[in-house]
C-alpha cells in the first residue's frame, strides 16, 4: 500500500515539491518564483502537508498523463486554511469594499460571502447567488479580477457556477 509524501510550499502558495521526502534534493527554503519562505507543516498545529501520492512498488497505480498535484487550501488536521487560502480570501474581501459602483452594505454582503464560496458551505449556493447578481451591478472589470484573486482557492462546482468554466 502506498503512501502520501509531504509538500514543500510557499507561503503565498507556489508547490515547491510535491515528495519533499521522496526527493529531497529539490527541496528549497525560499520560493524562487516569489522569495516567500517554504513550509512543509501547518502553521496552526504542526502537522505535514499532503503531498503527492508514492505507491508502493507492488501497486498497480494508473498514470494519468497531464494529472497535477493540486496543493490543499485547508490542512486536513486541524481545518485551518494555509497562509496562501488566508490571502486569497484576505484579497478577495478587501476588494470587495474596494468597488466603487456597490453601496457600503452590497460591499459588506459581498465581503462576507467570500468564506462560503472558498469553503463549500450549507451558504455556498445564497454565496454564489449573491456574487453572480453583485457582479452584474460592479461590472465586467471588477467580476474579473474576483476571477483573477479566486481562481486558486474555489471548488470546480464554484468555478463552474460563477464563470461557466
Amino acid at each position: 500500500m502506498g503512501r502520501y509524501d509531504t509538500a514543500q510550499i510557499c507561503l503565498n502558495g507556489h508547490v515547491v515539491n510535491d515528495m519533499c521526502n521522496t526527493f529531497p534534493e529539490e527541496n528549497q527554503s525560499f520560493c524562487e518564483k516569489c522569495g516567500a519562505e517554504t513550509i512543509t507543516k501547518c502553521l496552526k498545529c504542526s502537522s505535514f502537508i499532503k503531498g503527492d501520492y508514492v505507491p508502493d512498488h507492488n501497486d498497480a497505480v494508473l498514470v494519468i498523463p497531464g494529472a497535477e498535484y493540486k496543493r490543499p487550501l485547508f490542512c486536513i488536521k486541524c481545518g485551518k486554511a494555509y497562509p496562501w487560502t488566508e490571502e486569497k480570501i484576505k484579497a478577495a474581501k478587501e476588494l470587495a469594499l474596494e468597488i466603487e459602483n456597490l453601496s457600503d452594505t452590497e460591499k459588506a454582503a459581498l465581503s462576507n460571502s467570500i468564506d462560503d464560496l472558498v469553503a463549500e458551505t450549507p451558504r455556498t449556493q445564497l454565496a454564489i447567488t449573491r456574487f453572480k447578481k453583485l457582479m452584474i451591478k460592479a461590472g465586467e472589470q471588477a467580476a474579473g479580477f474576483f476571477k483573477d484573486v479566486l481562481k486558486d482557492v474555489i471548488s470546480e462546482s464554484v468555478r463552474k457556477a460563477l464563470w461557466g468554466q
